[in-house]
């Protein structure tokens, strides 16, 4: 009897670099569902991913997980915010506390700034 081969699967190439979505939304941004389970509901930005588009809102696609301990944890059911797509929140208007479309603007000194569409007030950077 032959003894089995296991041959390695053939993957293309990626080119060693990961194409990554440019996101209206940034870590901090107060936003709000349009679609799905969560409709309606606001909460902050925790975690953005841009190689995948997703975003995780505080609060929000609450995900439970079954941890086992180890030597610096102890066991139990850890809930944490599942990522959702970005697509699928809308930034609040400072302004009008609503939620809105965003456009860039490119400022004189060469920075972009996020502007609301509903009321036309710059949406600042919270860092």
């Amino acid at each position: 009897m032959k003894p089995l081969v296991y041959k390695k699967a053939k993957r293309p190439r990626q080119g060693g670099r990961v194409e990554r979505e440019k996101l209206h939304i940034t870590k901090g941004d107060t936003v709000q569902v349009i679609s799905g389970d969560d409709k309606g509901k606001r909460g902050t930005v925790l975690r953005v991913f841009p190689k995948t588009g997703r975003v995780a809102i505080d609060g929000i696609a609450l995900a439970k997980k079954h941890r086992r301990a180890s030597q610096n944890t102890e066991s139990g059911i850890v809930t944490f915010p599942a990522p959702i797509p970005a697509s699928k929140v809308m930034l609040i208007d400072p302004k009008s506390n609503e939620p809105t479309r965003i456009r860039r603007q490119k400022d004189a000194d060469g920075t972009i700034e996020r502007i609301a569409t509903k009321s036309g007030v710059a949406i600042p950077r919270v860092r």
